[in-house]
């Protein structure tokens, strides 16, 4: 931060706002674009920083770690993403038919739910990277429609993004919240996140399995064996995910730098609920750094409950906004439209149910 001007500069806030804007407009208009994504925002990532003046040695290292290193360990988004799609390619037809038979025995709207519920609060546990897979890979082998595939999908990945909040292991937004408030005058410790969120986040997990168990367990059936959708990944489609996660997580990371000058001047002068509605920016970019930028010892405990969690909710909303997203569409190739059809909708439904809550109850 130290190389960002303390004033705002005309041409870098005009010109981050017109990358802002392409961002969240050309994957819908453009058909080519919403299906690659990944390239994508890497060139409006290196557009960013370039525009800034923000590289340095230390951000290019950054962005190549980031997507093969969770904090120091040696593993990462790409290894996990690597390993569970090489599991899968060689045994995907023993896996399809557990969990055929599974879904079977419970029926669609039983089995629905509890994937649901059990994958939201199991992503706070084992990190949302392992969860995001695990989440792909079952619904792949469910006999579902392709609307229906991108319905569960989205519906699934609100509750991990959500659940994933609950503490430092779920992800990186849990983990620099819990740094950043770890003195005075909180005290922040390993279940912070827990105490202060649980309340909120919990029930949204919940509502979310009642909601995709009622919207789509009720039109699917989970009966024959036969009903088991054919494996058609290859061995290099499985390997290519993998390395175009990379990208993305890479370009993530490039993008929350080079938009930081923006959130630095403007984003202090918005009051607590006006920054609420602001944080839906995190549909398209990282939440991690959104929350490094934001989040301070200073800010009275409602500000921050009321920023993160339009930070958690928001990320549902299109791919970019969480890992599992980016895990799950490229693993069930949505795009950007097909996202945000179902996305959008049910992201805007849960702020506007949350900011009542959060205006009631902080």
């Amino acid at each position: 931060m130290d190389h960002i001007p303390q004033e705002p500069v005309l041409y870098i806030a005009i010109g981050l706002v017109a990358i802002t804007l392409i961002v969240l407009i050309l994957p819908f208009v453009v058909k080519k674009i919403g299906e690659h994504l990944e390239p994508f925002f890497l060139i409006m990532g290196v557009i960013a920083v370039s525009l800034s003046g923000l590289w340095s040695w230390e951000l290019a290292k950054d962005a190549l770690k980031a997507p093969v290193m969770i904090g120091s360990l040696p593993i990462g988004i790409f290894q996990v993403v690597l390993i569970f799609g090489l599991l899968i390619y060689y045994f995907n037809k023993p896996f399809a038919n557990g969990i055929i038979s599974l879904a079977g025995k419970l029926g669609p709207p039983v089995f629905i739910f509890f994937f649901i519920v059990l994958l939201g609060l199991f992503s706070s546990i084992v990190s949302v990277i392992v969860t995001a897979c695990i989440l792909a890979e079952v619904i792949a082998a469910l006999p579902f429609s392709k609307s229906d595939r991108v319905k569960i999908t989205v519906i699934t990945c609100f509750a991990v993004g959500l659940g994933a909040g609950l503490t430092p292991l779920g992800e990186p937004l849990s983990t620099i919240l819990v740094s950043k408030l770890a003195g005075a005058p909180y005290h922040a410790g390993f279940l912070f996140p827990l105490q202060k969120f649980g309340v909120y986040i919990i029930p949204g997990v919940i509502a979310t399995a009642i909601f995709g168990a009622v919207y789509i367990g009720r039109k699917v059936s989970f009966k024959a064996e036969a009903m088991v959708p054919e494996y058609s990944e290859t061995l290099r489609g499985a390997l290519m995910r993998a390395v175009w996660v990379y990208v993305f997580i890479a370009a993530l990371i490039l993008l929350g730098e080079g938009m930081k000058p923006l959130m630095i001047w403007y984003l202090e002068k918005i009051s607590p609920w006006g920054l609420y509605w602001i944080n839906t920016i995190s549909a398209v970019l990282d939440n991690a750094t959104l929350t490094a930028v934001e989040i301070g010892p200073t800010m009275a405990l409602s500000q921050i409950i009321s920023a993160t969690m339009a930070l958690l909710i928001a990320g549902g909303m299109l791919i970019p906004g969480n890992i599992p997203n980016i895990v799950a569409a490229g693993r069930l190739k949505i795009n950007m439209k097909e996202w945000a059809k179902i996305g959008i909708p049910m992201g805007l439904v849960f702020m506007v149910v949350y900011f009542i809550a959060l205006v009631s109850t902080t």
